[in-house]
């Protein structure tokens, strides 16, 4: 990996975590969100809410990863999410060409350090779609535990953003025999080793795309 800087985002930074946002979405989302979400607004969704996000962070920290080439990922913590499960780890994106090389255990490092140092508990936790093989496999490298599965609900509470076919499969308990794009709860304890530890499924939570 190259030299990597990791810092704290602020409202410049808006605009370029929204483009990363909306590509990752577009890239690993597909089959759960609409296709004319994805190729249409997509990107003025995530602006929206980016700029939004950064303007007044509240209890929240946003974390991006530079290096020589720009912009190679970011994390995004909720602080004190959930009063048993701790703080939530909303988001975690890289540039497609950039996985596999550190950034992502990095920014996961940082943001367990300022869990460690801001929030009232070590204990962080976070939603995984089902068809995200490949986060799945990067949580469970970690030493990740899949907790439960749960109904993903729409970003913005929109419900023409999930794919037709899943946006009418309102029954939690047949998400895995219909195939809806669930997400997988996670729980993690936040220390500078970034040590994880499975967790019991959260009561009455569903995921939402945020």
């Amino acid at each position: 990996m190259t030299s990597l800087r990791i810092r704290a985002a602020g409202p410049d930074d808006a605009d370029g975590v929204a483009l990363l946002h909306a590509d990752s979405w577009r890239r690993h989302y597909r089959g759960a969100y609409a296709d004319s979400f994805l190729d249409g607004d997509v990107v003025a969704d995530r602006r929206a809410v980016w700029s939004a996000r950064l303007a007044a962070p509240g209890h929240c920290a946003t974390l991006v990863a530079e290096d020589a080439a720009g912009l190679a990922g970011f994390v995004h913590v909720v602080l004190d999410d959930d009063e048993r499960w701790g703080s939530l780890v909303d988001n975690l994106h890289l540039v497609h060409d950039r996985r596999r090389s550190g950034i992502g255990r990095a920014l996961m490092g940082r943001a367990a350090g300022i869990v460690a140092e801001r929030a009232t508990g070590a204990s962080m936790y976070l939603w995984v779609l089902t068809q995200n093989t490949a986060a799945q496999r990067f949580y469970q490298a970690l030493g990740g535990k899949c907790a439960e599965m749960a109904r993903v609900e729409p970003s913005g509470g929109v419900p023409g953003r999930l794919a037709e076919r899943d946006a009418h499969q309102t029954p939690l308990h047949l998400a895995r025999r219909h195939g809806r794009p669930g997400r997988r709860p996670w729980r993690l304890t936040a220390n500078r080793s970034l040590s994880l530890t499975a967790g019991r499924a959260l009561a009455n939570r569903r995921p939402r795309f945020r």
